[in-house]
Order: C-alpha cells, then sequence, then structure tokens
C-alpha cells in the first residue's frame, strides 16, 4: 500500500495557490488518484491496486474477505478529496449522516441506515459510535475529529457488539492515527483559502532508543491550526463572526517495543475551540427585523457564557504476542471536554428563546482482548468496562428574560460487558461466524428543573436568589442488561468474489430524560398527570426503556474484468423495536394559547422496519490510453433506504398511532457519490504524477425531526473538483480543490417550535415563534502544500 503523507492545509495564499495553478496548467487538471469506499487505488501497471487491509473485525486482514459492510478510507484518499472533518465522510459512504450539531462547531450528529441520536444533551446514548484508536467517545462533543495525521477512516454499518468495547446499534465509525515509523521524519502541511483560510499541521517522529537490550522507542507528535472566518455576520453584536473557525489541536505518541511480540504505546490529544457561537438563519419574519438575505448571517444576541470547547484525552495500549497464535491487547483510557455556549434559538436581538449551556463529560474505560488466529479458527473474546459522566447546566430564558426555566442534569453511566467473535473455516472456501455479547448498564440521574425569576440563573452569572418554583427533583437509577447474539456465513467462489450472509442483533441502554417535568409532562400512556414533586412518578415518567434492532445482511464483495471493477454489494432489512424518540416541545400550562414553558419528552412507543441497499467501487475506465502509465478511473457510491415507522403511539387517552404521519429523520431515501479521476506521470520539479478529478455527492429530502418540517431539505447536489501533483519519492504535493462548487444552500440542522408534532403535539415556544436553520458550508477554494523531510 501507499505510504501516507500528511498533507499541510496553509502557508501563504498566493504562493500556494500559484503553485497549483501551474500544476494545473501543465497537467490539465489533477489529484492523486485514491483509494474510495475501501477500493485500492488503481495504478495503471497494476489495475487490482494493493489489497486494502482493515481492523473493522480486530486483527488485519483483506476487506474482501471480512463479511461485514464496511467502508475504508485511506489517508491518501482522504487527501485527494481535501476532506478535512468527519463530515466530510458523509458525501462518500452510503447512507450516512455525519453532521455538525446545531448551535455547535464541534459537536457530532451522526446517523447510519437510519439509526443515530441527534439529542446531544446528557443522557441520550449515541446510536453511532466514534472511536479514535479503539477508544471509544461517550459523547458527541468535540466528535467532530479534524482530519489530520490519519492512517485510515473506517465506517461500519449495523449494529457492533462482539468486537467492540461498547455495544452500538447503527455502527461504528475508527478513526485511526497514523503510526510511528522506523526513520526521522517531519511532515508539514500548509493550506490557504477563501475565507480567509489558513490552515498548517506539522508533525514529526523521531526513533529515540533502538538497542537490542532495551528495544525500540520511539516518539512522535502533531500540532495543528486551523482558521477560518465566518461565513456571515452577527449583525447585533458585530465583534462576533458566524460560522467562522479557530482551533489548535495536537496529538503526541510514544511507543517502546523491548521484544518484537511486546509494545506499548502511550497517547495523549488535546483541542482548544475558541471559535465564535455558531447561531442559526431565522426563517420567520418579526416586527422590524425581516428575514436576512444571507443565511449565514444572524441577529443573535446571547453572549453568555462566552463559547469555548476544550477537550483532551490519554490511552495506553500494551499488545503482547505469546506464540503465533496468541495476542494479548489492553486498552487503557481517560477523556474529558469542557463545552460554553451560548445558543440563541430565536435568533434575534431580544431575549425570546436563549438558552446558555454548560456540557461538562468524562469517562474511564477499560478494554481487555483474547485474539487467536489459528489456521481455521481465528477470533477473539474481550471484557469492557466504562465509567463516565456526563453534566449539563442550561438557562432557557423566555418572554424578555422575566421567566428563567434552569435545569441541572448529571447522569453516570457504568456499564461492563463481555463479548466474543469467532470465525471457523468449514474448508478453504465455507466459514462460519459467530458472536454475542452480555451488557449490563447502570443509569443514574440527578435532576433539578427550577423556575427563577428575572434573567438569568445564578449559574451564569445571575444574582444570586432562591428558586421562584422547583418542577424537578429527581434523583433516580436504573438498570438494563441485554444479550446480543451475531453471527454470519461467508463463501469465497474464488479469489475475486465472496458472499455473505449475516445477522446481528442490537442494542441500545435506556436512560432518564435530562429535561424531564414530570409535574406537566404530556399523558402519553393515558395514566393521568403525575403529582408535582411526587418522586415515584416523576422517576416513572422520566425514565425511558432500551430499544433493540434485528438486521438481516446479504452481501458480495466483487473484482470483475481482471481486476478493473471491483465493488461492494449489501442488502439489508432491520425491524426496530422500542424505539426511542426524544423531544422537546412547547406547553401551555396557562391556557393563553402560548407556551409558557417546555418539557422533555421521550417515548419508547414506536417500531419500525428499515430496508435497503448499498454499493461501492472503483472502476478502471481506461490506462495507457494517452501515455504510458496514465489511468482513469471511476469511484462510486450508492445507498438506498426505506426507513418507516410501523407504529408510533402519540399523546392521547387511549393514545393513538400516528405512525403515518411520522418520518425519520436524518436518513435520506438515496445517497450516491461518484468521483472521475484522470492520473499520468508529469514532470514538475522533477518527477512526479498529477491527476485531476471531478466529483457530486447527491442526498435525497431530509427530514430534520421525525415530523415533517418547514426545514427540512429538499433533494440537492454538491459538486467538488480537484488537481494535484505528487513527487516521485511522495516528500511533495502540491494540490488546489473546490468544495460546493455550484455554492449550494442546504440545510443540515435546525430548531422547529412551531409545527405540531404528531406524537405530541405542540404549542408555538417563545413569543416570536422559532424556526432557525444552520446551513452547510458554502463554495470554498483552497490549496495545499505538503511536504517532508
Amino acid at each position: 500500500m501507499r505510504k501516507f503523507l500528511a498533507r499541510p492545509r496553509g502557508a501563504s495564499r498566493a504562493v500556494i495557490l500559484g503553485c497549483c495553478s501551474a500544476a494545473a496548467l501543465i497537467v490539465g487538471g489533477g489529484a492523486a488518484s485514491a483509494q474510495v469506499s475501501g477500493e485500492p487505488e488503481a495504478d495503471a501497471r497494476e489495475p487490482s491496486g494493493d489489497v486494502v487491509v482493515v481492523s473493522a473485525r480486530r486483527r488485519d486482514e483483506s476487506l474482501r474477505d471480512v463479511p461485514i459492510a464496511v467502508s475504508a478510507f485511506s489517508g491518501d484518499t482522504l487527501d485527494a478529496i481535501g476532506a478535512s472533518d468527519l463530515t466530510d465522510i458523509e458525501k462518500i459512504t452510503p447512507n450516512v449522516t455525519l453532521e455538525t450539531s446545531r448551535g455547535t462547531n464541534t459537536t457530532l450528529t451522526a446517523f447510519i441506515r437510519g439509526v443515530g441520536q441527534q439529542d446531544p444533551v446528557a443522557g441520550f446514548e449515541a446510536g453511532v459510535g466514534i472511536y479514535i484508536d479503539d477508544v471509544y467517545l461517550n459523547r458527541p462533543q468535540a466528535a467532530l475529529l479534524d482530519i489530520y495525521e490519519v492512517e485510515r477512516i473506517e465506517v461500519l454499518r449495523g449494529p457492533q457488539g462482539t468486537l467492540y468495547g461498547r455495544n452500538t446499534i447503527g455502527g461504528a465509525v475508527k478513526y485511526i492515527t497514523r503510526r510511528l515509523g522506523d526513520e526521522p521524519e517531519f511532515r508539514l502541511r500548509l493550506t490557504g483559502g477563501t475565507f480567509g483560510q489558513f490552515d498548517g499541521v506539522g508533525s514529526f517522529q523521531l526513533p529515540l532508543v533502538q538497542d537490542s537490550a532495551i528495544g525500540d522507542v520511539k516518539l512522535g507528535g502533531t500540532i495543528g491550526y486551523f482558521r477560518r472566518n465566518g461565513f456571515g455576520d452577527n449583525l447585533n453584536l458585530p465583534e462576533l463572526e458566524n460560522y467562522n473557525r479557530k482551533v489548535l489541536a495536537g496529538r503526541v505518541a510514544l511507543e517502546w517495543a523491548p521484544t518484537n511480540d511486546l509494545s506499548f504505546r502511550i497517547t495523549g490529544d488535546w483541542t482548544d475551540d475558541n471559535s465564535d457561537p455558531r447561531q442559526g438563519s431565522r426563517l420567520l419574519d418579526f416586527p422590524g427585523f425581516p428575514v436576512l438575505d444571507n443565511v449565514f448571517d444572524t441577529r443573535a444576541g446571547l453572549t453568555t457564557p462566552e463559547q469555548s470547547v476544550v477537550a483532551k484525552g490519554v490511552s495506553q495500549v500494551t499488545e503482547w504476542r505469546l506464540s503465533e497464535s496468541v495476542t494479548l491487547k489492553n486498552i487503557l483510557a481517560y477523556r474529558e471536554d469542557d463545552t460554553s455556549s451560548p445558543i440563541d434559538f430565536d435568533s434575534l436581538p431580544i431575549v425570546d428563546l436563549d438558552v446558555p449551556v454548560f456540557y461538562r463529560n468524562h469517562q474511564f474505560s477499560e478494554e481487555f482482548q483474547f485474539i487467536y488466529e489459528g489456521d481455521r479458527l481465528s477470533g477473539l473474546l474481550g471484557f469492557y468496562y466504562l465509567s463516565a459522566n456526563a453534566r449539563n447546566d442550561f438557562d432557557v430564558l423566555l418572554n424578555g428574560g422575566a421567566l428563567n426555566v434552569f435545569t441541572s442534569s448529571d447522569v453516570d453511566t457504568r456499564t461492563w460487558s463481555v463479548f466474543g467473535d469467532f470465525s471457523y473455516d468449514l474448508t478453504d472456501r465455507l466459514a462460519l461466524s459467530f458472536g454475542g455479547r452480555y451488557t449490563q448498564d447502570e443509569r443514574s440521574i440527578v435532576l433539578r428543573r427550577q423556575i427563577f425569576l428575572g434573567g438569568l440563573s445564578p449559574t451564569f452569572g445571575g444574582a444570586p436568589r432562591p428558586p421562584f418554583l422547583t418542577q424537578t427533583n429527581l434523583d433516580a437509577s436504573a438498570d438494563f442488561n441485554d444479550f446480543s447474539p451475531r453471527a454470519s456465513v461467508s463463501y469465497t467462489a474464488s479469489p475475486d468474489h465472496t458472499v455473505y450472509f449475516s445477522y446481528s442483533q442490537g442494542f441500545k441502554g435506556g436512560s432518564f430524560d435530562p429535561r424531564c417535568v414530570a409535574s406537566s409532562a404530556p399523558d402519553l400512556n393515558g395514566n393521568g398527570i403525575p403529582g408535582a414533586l411526587d418522586p415515584d412518578d416523576q422517576r416513572s415518567f422520566c425514565l425511558f426503556q432500551p430499544e433493540n434492532i434485528d438486521t438481516y445482511e446479504l452481501g458480495w464483495k466483487n473484482s470483475l474484468l481482471g481486476g478493473r471493477l471491483t465493488s461492494n454489494l449489501a442488502l439489508f432489512y432491520s425491524d426496530y423495536t422500542d424505539v426511542q424518540i426524544p423531544g422537546s416541545v412547547g406547553l401551555d400550562t396557562d391556557g393563553d394559547g402560548q407556551a409558557d414553558t417546555f418539557a422533555g419528552v421521550t417515548t419508547n412507543a414506536a417500531a419500525a422496519t428499515l430496508y435497503g441497499l448499498e454499493v461501492e467501487g472503483n472502476a478502471l475506465l481506461a490506462e495507457d490510453s494517452f501515455v504510458a502509465g496514465d489511468n482513469l478511473n471511476f469511484q462510486f457510491s450508492l445507498g438506498y433506504i426505506n426507513a418507516r415507522f410501523d407504529e408510533l403511539l402519540g399523546r392521547g387517552s387511549p393514545p393513538v398511532d400516528v405512525s403515518d404521519q411520522a418520518v425519520f429523520q436524518n436518513t435520506p431515501p438515496i445517497t450516491a457519490y461518484g468521483r472521475l479521476t484522470y492520473a499520468r506521470p508529469m514532470r514538475l520539479m522533477g518527477q512526479g504524477s498529477a491527476s485531476i478529478f471531478g466529483s457530486f455527492s447527491y442526498r435525497a429530502e431530509t427530514n430534520q425531526f421525525n415530523f415533517e418540517s418547514p426545514i427540512d431539505q429538499p433533494s440537492f447536489v454538491l459538486v467538488d473538483a480537484g488537481l494535484g501533483w505528487t513527487s516521485e519519492s511522495g516528500r511533495l504535493r502540491l494540490s488546489l480543490h473546490g468544495a460546493n462548487l455550484l455554492n449550494k444552500e442546504y440545510i443540515v440542522a435546525g430548531y422547529d417550535f412551531v409545527t405540531a408534532q404528531p406524537a405530541f403535539g405542540n404549542s408555538p415556544l417563545g413569543a416570536t415563534g422559532v424556526l432557525t436553520a444552520f446551513y452547510g458550508n458554502p463554495r470554498q477554494v483552497f490549496g495545499t502544500i505538503a511536504v517532508s523531510f
């Protein structure tokens, strides 16, 4: 496989763009031909390329041999397409949504095959697991990772639990950083572009000791600075930009291998995000404040607290190869993050629905693996433990700030599990895989919901004073346990064709709604409204149960036409039960027709069916057509999903089935991607290779919530292009990229407290109404120089 070279982002923009433009004139375009969707770069002399190796099953093996729907993207691929963070993976992976959460800069919203979690507050578990070097990130804050110094990123679709530390019901995204090499090396990547973009990434690897008695000791590190002006302005607070970026991040690693069979790796990482608050675009007129022409502008007025995100973590991995067949691996990790954010839901200078918030998270995890690789039997046994805490404090300022609903939710998670997954080759062509996981979760919450009069609560700098009313005073816990099996059979008809059929079960634990107010919660079960502060009633109304999914999958991985066409096909069917439907609704408690407060509402009153297909591949269309060594490649992916609710019980006594009015959020029925790349040898400052590409990504209509809303995004297409040149040694790379070249405006998230929700009903919240949208990035052009020495 080609050696990964980190590409810089930034430097003098004029120099970068000048160099890349020169390359464009010589080659007629470019961007390195690279592997997409797990298929290798198609070299003109070797049409099938090298075998792609993934660790989806916790051991290195060919992607074509893995009976799992997995996409793998190398660091070279991600550089070639100009990917900057995890949201760029969404374009190229079927049936996947990875978006920046509403009102944030670094919180990730992730959905795979219709399963995920949009609400980032404490108490809600992720439906899609995000991993950094095998360490599970328990919370979505600071999980929108920048892509730098990456070996590869793997996306696993469907339930994961028999192979990974934490059970995830929808899938997993594995972010695998670059390992240290044996030779000293320094790398620099600089990028400059529109909107004042300037990114710089510098990294090094340095062998410290190479001694037969002591072993090998290596040190490496990376520091990155990412800066960009805003796409819009805050017209109310001109000192703030909207959608700007100012991030400092880094990693450091120390590796020691005292013998060839024993290694220790200690890594640390941190992220410091000082971007301005990301506020939405208001879509409702208000006297004196009409809807703005620029969707990236805002009139938001909230500045307390000051926007800040700080995240850091450390991990230690030990690997001990006891024999040719047995390896022991231990992964020990600690992570924490703190976020301060002023979120103005109404995006007006007046105080109507303003929400200052603190997120504080920390986690400790321990994972032990016993890995066996024999002639016919291979697999692993594992134990996982997670102790985590998520605390959210937030005000909800209503009616000009005269009324403030303050909520503090402190959620503890204690979970342990044992899991295993083994594959046995019945013959040289037929293999069986089987596995299972037992999980025990304990969730506890301390929830205080209080009404303050006269502005901010004391937590956010308001005058010290007692609350006017305590609506929720809950201290409760609940236990959940589950056994989730998995099995598959795979048949290798030839070295170029593998088919498989699998069954897997997924589980996501229950919890407590962190915004629950039992004294005025909607009556979803027809049992009447409980007493305001009765502990038993509050626990019952705030608790929601686990959800489960059963997924059946038929796959075909193939190489046709002598390796010129490679593709992966997966058909899946999922039975989704006890679906957790979280929401936040306005409540009219005094009968005047206007919501004067709100309530968090989470129910399991839903069942759904999901089925669809996914196709990914690479086609070598031509080689040696114009000059020796040139090639023309087409990389593609297509996803289709039919996601429908079979039952969704709404508010009423008895509850009414409103499934015919409900929709799946963040789940477009069709996603597609195509990239055409032409590469050829070319002399520029010495021998090298150049390439040019054009790509499109398509997403069908996307619903933002589980009900139809004016901020649902109709189908759209994004068009990207790029060109690049790489020296023969691979130590110098120049590239130029254009993203969203048609400058498409498209909504990725938002707030809607105007539209009635089928399951819960709704009263408009806020005197002005709240309908606010957040948009994907506009057209950007940026050039990059990457050097290593």
